[in-house]
Protein backbone atom coordinates (compact mmCIF):
# COMPACT_ATOMS: atom_id res chain seq x y z
CA UNK A 1 0.00 0.00 0.00
CA UNK A 2 1.72 3.57 -1.04
CA UNK A 3 -0.20 4.98 2.35
CA UNK A 4 -2.73 4.39 5.03
CA UNK A 5 -6.30 5.18 2.58
CA UNK A 6 -9.50 6.08 4.85
CA UNK A 7 -12.12 4.35 2.99
CA UNK A 8 -15.89 5.54 4.17
CA UNK A 9 -18.50 2.30 3.75
CA UNK A 10 -22.01 3.28 3.83
CA UNK A 11 -25.40 1.78 3.88
CA UNK A 12 -28.06 4.12 1.91
CA UNK A 13 -31.53 4.65 1.90
CA UNK A 14 -34.36 2.42 3.93
CA UNK A 15 -32.31 -0.96 3.82
CA UNK A 16 -31.52 -1.76 7.46
CA UNK A 17 -29.54 -4.74 7.47
CA UNK A 18 -25.50 -3.66 8.15
CA UNK A 19 -24.00 -6.88 8.92
CA UNK A 20 -22.78 -6.96 5.49
CA UNK A 21 -21.27 -3.94 5.64
CA UNK A 22 -19.75 -4.13 8.96
CA UNK A 23 -17.73 -7.38 7.79
CA UNK A 24 -16.48 -5.46 5.07
CA UNK A 25 -14.95 -2.69 7.21
CA UNK A 26 -13.95 -5.10 9.88
CA UNK A 27 -11.53 -6.91 6.91
CA UNK A 28 -10.83 -3.69 5.13
CA UNK A 29 -9.44 -2.27 8.60
CA UNK A 30 -7.54 -5.96 9.54
CA UNK A 31 -6.43 -4.95 5.60
CA UNK A 32 -4.47 -1.60 6.54
CA UNK A 33 -7.32 0.44 6.14
CA UNK A 34 -8.56 3.35 8.14
CA UNK A 35 -12.54 2.57 7.67
CA UNK A 36 -15.15 5.30 8.69
CA UNK A 37 -18.46 3.69 9.22
CA UNK A 38 -21.32 5.75 8.36
CA UNK A 39 -23.97 3.38 9.89
CA UNK A 40 -28.10 2.90 8.59
CA UNK A 41 -30.21 4.71 6.32
CA UNK A 42 -27.44 7.66 4.79
CA UNK A 43 -28.59 9.87 2.19
CA UNK A 44 -25.82 10.15 -0.53
CA UNK A 45 -25.92 13.53 0.63
CA UNK A 46 -24.53 12.52 3.79
CA UNK A 47 -22.14 10.23 2.14
CA UNK A 48 -20.83 12.58 0.16
CA UNK A 49 -20.40 14.69 2.93
CA UNK A 50 -18.25 12.33 5.18
CA UNK A 51 -16.45 11.49 2.52
CA UNK A 52 -15.19 15.06 2.04
CA UNK A 53 -15.22 15.86 5.70
CA UNK A 54 -12.94 12.33 6.27
CA UNK A 55 -10.87 13.26 3.36
CA UNK A 56 -11.58 9.77 2.19
CA UNK A 57 -10.27 8.18 -0.55
CA UNK A 58 -12.73 5.62 -1.31
CA UNK A 59 -16.60 5.29 -0.44
CA UNK A 60 -17.62 1.69 -0.29
CA UNK A 61 -21.81 1.46 -0.74
CA UNK A 62 -23.40 -1.81 0.61
CA UNK A 63 -27.12 -2.48 -0.62
CA UNK A 64 -29.58 -4.73 -0.24
CA UNK A 65 -32.87 -2.83 -1.24
CA UNK A 66 -32.74 -2.94 -5.20
CA UNK A 67 -31.98 0.79 -5.10
CA UNK A 68 -28.47 0.51 -6.80
CA UNK A 69 -29.54 2.14 -10.26
CA UNK A 70 -30.57 4.87 -7.91
CA UNK A 71 -28.40 5.66 -5.08
CA UNK A 72 -25.14 4.76 -6.96
CA UNK A 73 -25.50 7.64 -9.22
CA UNK A 74 -26.66 10.18 -6.67
CA UNK A 75 -23.50 9.39 -4.57
CA UNK A 76 -21.73 9.94 -7.61
CA UNK A 77 -23.40 12.94 -8.23
CA UNK A 78 -23.15 14.57 -4.59
CA UNK A 79 -19.19 13.84 -4.53
CA UNK A 80 -18.72 15.61 -8.38
CA UNK A 81 -21.25 18.61 -6.67
CA UNK A 82 -18.52 18.70 -3.74
CA UNK A 83 -15.60 18.64 -6.20
CA UNK A 84 -14.32 15.30 -5.16
CA UNK A 85 -14.62 13.17 -7.92
CA UNK A 86 -11.74 11.51 -7.61
CA UNK A 87 -12.61 9.53 -4.64
CA UNK A 88 -13.41 5.95 -6.08
CA UNK A 89 -17.30 4.77 -5.24
CA UNK A 90 -17.36 1.13 -4.73
CA UNK A 91 -20.27 -1.23 -3.72
CA UNK A 92 -21.38 -4.65 -3.17
CA UNK A 93 -24.87 -6.50 -2.13
CA UNK A 94 -27.64 -7.71 -3.51
CA UNK A 95 -27.16 -6.52 -7.62
CA UNK A 96 -28.39 -8.54 -10.79
CA UNK A 97 -25.49 -8.88 -13.00
CA UNK A 98 -27.63 -7.20 -15.49
CA UNK A 99 -27.32 -4.00 -13.58
CA UNK A 100 -23.31 -4.40 -13.40
CA UNK A 101 -22.44 -3.03 -16.38
CA UNK A 102 -24.96 -0.14 -15.98
CA UNK A 103 -23.42 0.84 -12.52
CA UNK A 104 -20.19 0.64 -14.10
CA UNK A 105 -20.57 3.43 -16.99
CA UNK A 106 -22.39 5.82 -14.34
CA UNK A 107 -18.70 5.78 -12.33
CA UNK A 108 -18.84 2.44 -9.97
CA UNK A 109 -15.17 1.37 -10.21
CA UNK A 110 -16.16 -2.10 -8.81
CA UNK A 111 -18.84 -4.18 -7.18
CA UNK A 112 -19.21 -7.10 -5.23
CA UNK A 113 -22.58 -9.49 -4.87
CA UNK A 114 -22.71 -11.91 -2.17
CA UNK A 115 -19.91 -14.72 -1.30
CA UNK A 116 -17.19 -12.72 -2.83
CA UNK A 117 -13.92 -13.18 -1.13
CA UNK A 118 -13.44 -10.57 1.85
CA UNK A 119 -9.65 -10.72 0.50
CA UNK A 120 -10.52 -10.14 -3.28
CA UNK A 121 -12.39 -7.12 -1.40
CA UNK A 122 -9.31 -5.57 -0.28
CA UNK A 123 -6.56 -6.54 -2.64
CA UNK A 124 -8.71 -5.10 -5.35
CA UNK A 125 -8.61 -1.60 -3.44
CA UNK A 126 -5.60 -1.40 -2.49
CA UNK A 127 -4.48 -2.12 -6.30
CA UNK A 128 -7.35 0.79 -7.68
CA UNK A 129 -6.07 3.44 -4.81
CA UNK A 130 -2.06 2.37 -5.51
CA UNK A 131 -2.79 3.22 -8.84
CA UNK A 132 -4.94 6.37 -8.63
CA UNK A 133 -2.17 7.29 -6.54
CA UNK A 134 0.43 6.68 -9.00
CA UNK A 135 -0.89 8.66 -11.69
CA UNK A 136 -2.10 11.75 -9.40
CA UNK A 137 1.48 11.56 -8.09
CA UNK A 138 2.79 11.87 -11.95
Amino acid sequence: MERRYRVVIAKPGLDGHDRGAKVIARALRDAGFEVIYTGLHQTPEQIAETALQEDADAVGISLLSGAHLTLFPRVIENLREREIPEVLVFGGGIIPEADIPILREQGVAALFTPGAPLQSISDWLEVALDERERQHSS
